[in-house]
């Protein structure tokens, strides 16, 4: 039998035999090759970096279609890669020679407001689920950008504006539907596989693609109080320094983020941006010492509906720019670490990338590390470092500049990272899943012990 890798040069050459023609028959949806029809349009994804070319794209109609592409694939010894939203910025969605699984057409969300629950399929966005969530004032952790799909935000973890006080988002799954890598559909919860339950809680796409996943969601809104402050760059030591205290003393349902970046306008800034989805009538106190900090040239906090603030990043990471990113914990942020922030603000080459502070304490710290596969449960500041530019003849310049920020803040890391954060190329799997790493491997030999599954932190079984 071919090795995964000569099947998928094989693939990518149309050479494959009767095993393509008894996939396109049995599917609902399309099967798309190089050549095709939309086969180009199909692999664009929201890193406009990243370019491969898959052998097929399933485009999956249903259950049935993601069945027989994962079918295909064992027979074939093709590797899979998975596309829900596609956002993620590594291009994990999609490989080269492979089998591209594309959920993004299984957009269906029921909610039960009774139970206060919702089941909704992997194609889905954010913005779609809080819509449909929010016609009942409800909703569940779910990312800060609203384009993002909810698979690969939750499998990884998830954070956003609700994390705080309810949670990741992985903690609030009530259970998922998954095709394993023998080519079987299987149900995830407490009480039914158990262990791929813990395993799909935080540990990306390793086990297997997720055909469903319900959410335990809470009362939020119609309003919240959200927006930003922004401060001009000069100031930035004393704002992250005012950030870096405050944070951790507010209450859970105040998710604040701290960035360097650029206003809409091009003017340097670093903004506190953050969302309050507590009662409103006590957001202002709430936000008193926040709003009251320093001279700020802009106070943009207003009362908004739940579903503007998810969207409220959406322009600043647009469709089809170039992205890089590195990211890392901190296990401090002293005065020197503060220094290493502004100076790569001033520097940044392009003025469309950006710092990021992000703090999570409060619910996601009331599970254990090994409650779930996501093990970075103690409360910690989260640096990313994203680099977005518009020209592919400026690539050398701002990845230089990433990885000079990342080495320079380096002293004050923790040794952690963030999977859905990671940049293609880095690995850093053990820095991802620290202490769960060796049940993670255990569960990876397990359940894909072939490794087709490898289009993510990878977990590798061998």
């Amino acid at each position: 039998m071919a090795t995964s890798d000569e099947t998928a040069t094989l693939l990518a050459a149309g050479v494959s035999g009767d095993a393509l023609a008894t996939l396109q028959s049995g599917l609902r949806g399309e099967l798309l090759r190089p050549g095709s029809p939309g086969y180009d349009a199909a692999r664009r994804i929201w890193n406009g970096m990243v370019d491969k070319r898959p052998g097929v794209i399933v485009r999956c109609a249903g259950v049935s279609d993601a069945l027989l592409g994962v079918r295909f694939a064992r027979e074939t010894g093709a590797p899979i890669a998975v596309r829900g939203g596609g956002h993620n910025v590594a291009g994990n969605a999609l490989c080269d020679g492979g089998v591209v699984l594309d959920m993004s057409a299984m957009r269906a969300v029921r909610v039960d407001p009774v139970r206060g629950t919702a089941r909704a399929e992997p194609g889905v966005t954010w913005a779609e689920f809080d819509c449909e969530t929010q016609a009942f004032g409800l909703a569940t952790t779910g990312g800060v950008v609203s384009t993002t799909g909810i698979a690969g935000l939750t499998l990884g973890g998830g954070v956003g504006w609700l994390v705080r006080r309810h949670g990741l988002a992985c903690d609030n799954l009530l259970s998922l539907d998954v095709i394993t890598a023998d080519g079987e559909l299987r149900t995830a919860s407490d009480e039914t596989n158990p262990d791929l339950f813990w395993a799909l809680r935080g540990g990306g796409s390793n086990v297997g693609v997720v055909t469903s996943l319900e959410y335990r969601l809470h009362p939020v809104g119609p309003q919240v109080m959200g927006g930003m402050l922004l401060h001009p760059l000069e100031r930035a030591a004393e704002v992250v320094a005012f950030y870096r205290d405050f944070v951790p003393t507010a209450p859970d349902a105040l998710t604040l983020y701290c960035a360097l970046l650029s206003a809409p306008d091009g003017t340097p800034v670093v903004a506190l941006v953050g969302c309050y989805s507590g009662p409103l009538e006590q957001a202002e106190a709430v936000l008193a010492p926040v709003r009251s900090f320093g001279a700020p040239i802009a106070d943009l906090f207003a009362p908004l509906p739940y579903v503007q603030m998810q969207s409220i990043l959406d322009a600043a990471f647009p469709f089809g720019m170039r992205y890089r990113w590195r990211s890392t914990f901190l296990e401090r942020l002293p005065s020197e670490a503060i220094d290493v922030l502004s100076s790569a603000a001033a520097t940044r080459p392009s003025p469309l990338s950006a710092l990021m502070l992000e703090y999570y304490g409060d619910a996601p710290g009331r599970l254990a590390e090994d409650a779930t596969a996501f093990p970075h449960r103690a409360p910690q500041l989260n640096l990313v470092i994203s680099a977005q530019w518009g020209d592919p003849a400026r690539d050398d310049e701002n990845e230089a500049w990433l990885r000079r920020t990342l080495d320079e803040i380096r002293p004050f890391a923790s040794g952690r990272v963030y999977a859905n954060v990671i940049d293609r190329g880095e690995g850093r799997v053990h820095e991802a899943f620290g202490t769960n790493y060796e049940r993670l491997l255990a569960l990876k030999r397990r359940w894909d012990p072939d490794n087709r599954f490898r289009f993510n932190t990878n977990i590798d079984p061998t």
